[in-house]
């Protein structure tokens, strides 16, 4: 096995033996620092000895003597051996055996992503733990992700981590009251992930693709433990079918390109085709969410072998029933883009007059470039340089002031010729 593969395994892994770690000792933050460590040493030395016969054993023996020496390490050793002594039989004090069957079919990576979104955490903190905990990124790899110092970094996730702890929260899933909310949150979290991988707020690129790939990872896990979650298997097709299309999002200096404009030979045919089965079982089995609709809208662009064949009705139709669903102004910006599509650009910009009258937008550059686009496609071109200047001056995304600059330039120059 490659260095690749075994770096996959180990994220995959990581949630699991972080989860038997917090159920045995009852500290998660602990067990997380413990985990890591044996990573380090997996890491080190899989690559030569070859990847043990069971590796989720072989880590779980390794954390927890870890887990051990930490606690003796600790002014209050006495009193975490007591309580564990409280929560296990003394026959199970010693590491578990690699082959243990209990520790081998159990698997706590649902809780550990429950955890690590728990609502009293900010997202910021929440994505940062749950990349963290869950997806097995070292403290600089998110540092780099989110391009802040490591030492920001650890501090926000031990924040989050003491957060956990002081709320006094038990390693176990939510009940069945609190479930939907808690969901909600772990859905919310994955989502943001997935959203700052695909389409970067700031910095040089438009991707970071290990972002977005962790974020479809974990929603994979999510789906596989809960399977009959319609809103789980939306969340995870909109994914698949927004990724999908990565491969023509950018030319080869890495400036945007327009969905419009879009090269649909180049989309993943396989993650379309996922992403639409997914979607299409889940509209068929109970109550519709958020998720699945903007995922049922992102099939009906993906399906569409042209962009003058795209079903932008149906479109403008779901962005109406997710309005309903949500106070979320970027819904209102993508329908009057749809309106616009099915009616004329008067009608989309009559829509983004409300819009901007709300203010929420105010100073966000995707109103700006939206009111942009659909003044040039009403002909008031020097209107629509105005607003695609102020888009620019408002992005943080490079990739994005670029393509928004030279647009208002290009519409600049053939003003300038016009007689």
């Amino acid at each position: 096995m490659d260095e690749t593969a075994i770096d996959g395994l180990l994220r995959e892994l990581v949630p699991q033996v972080v989860g038997v770690l917090t159920r045995r000792f009852g500290d998660f933050d602990a067990a997380e620092d413990a985990v890591q460590e044996s990573l380090i040493d997996a890491a080190a030395q899989w690559p030569e000895q070859g990847v043990p016969a069971n590796p989720r054993g072989w880590l779980i023996q390794v954390a927890y003597r870890r887990m051990i020496e930490q606690v003796r390490n600790e002014q209050s050793r006495r009193r975490r051996e007591e309580l564990v002594a409280a929560q296990e039989p003394a026959g199970e004090r010693t590491a578990p055996a690699a082959d243990d069957a209990l520790e081998r079919e159990r698997d706590d990576t649902l809780t550990t992503l429950f955890l690590c979104c728990h609502p009293a955490l900010s997202p910021a903190s929440a994505i940062a733990l749950t990349l963290r905990s869950v997806g097995g990124l070292t403290t600089a790899e998110i540092a780099r992700a989110f391009m802040v110092p490591e030492a920001t970094m650890a501090q926000r996730i031990s924040r989050a981590k003491q957060r956990i702890k002081a709320s006094g929260v038990p390693f176990r899933m939510p009940d069945h009251q609190e479930r939907p909310r808690r969901l909600a949150s772990v859905l919310h979290v994955l989502y943001l992930i997935f959203n700052e991988g695909y389409a970067s707020s700031a910095g040089p690129d438009l991707h970071r693709v290990e972002l977005s790939r962790e974020a479809i990872r974990l929603a994979r896990t999510a789906h596989a433990l809960l399977p009959d979650d319609c809103e789980v298997a939306g969340l995870l097709a909109l994914m698949l079918l927004t990724d999908a299309r990565r491969p023509a999002r950018t030319d080869a200096i890495g400036t945007p390109i327009p969905l419009t404009d879009q090269d649909r030979s180049l989309w993943d045919a396989g993650a379309v085709a996922e992403g639409v089965a997914l979607i299409t079982a889940a509209l068929s089995r109970g109550a519709v969410g958020p998720y699945q609709l903007q995922a049922a809208i992102a099939a009906v662009h993906d399906e569409a072998a042209t962009a003058g064949e795209t079903d932008w009705p149906q479109i403008l139709a779901l962005y109406g029933l997710l309005e309903r669903m949500s106070d979320n102004p970027m819904v209102t910006l993508s329908r009057a883009v749809a309106a616009a599509m099915v009616h004329g650009p008067a009608t989309g910009l009559d829509m983004l007059k409300a819009l901007d009258a709300d203010g929420r937008l105010a100073e966000h550059h995707r109103f700006y470039a939206t009111r942009a686009h659909l003044l040039e496609m009403a002909g008031d071109r020097q209107a629509a340089v105005d607003d695609y200047r102020a888009a620019a001056g408002r992005t943080t995304s490079t990739p994005e002031r670029d393509y928004l600059t030279t647009r208002a330039a290009r519409l600049s120059s053939d003003l300038r010729r016009q007689p």
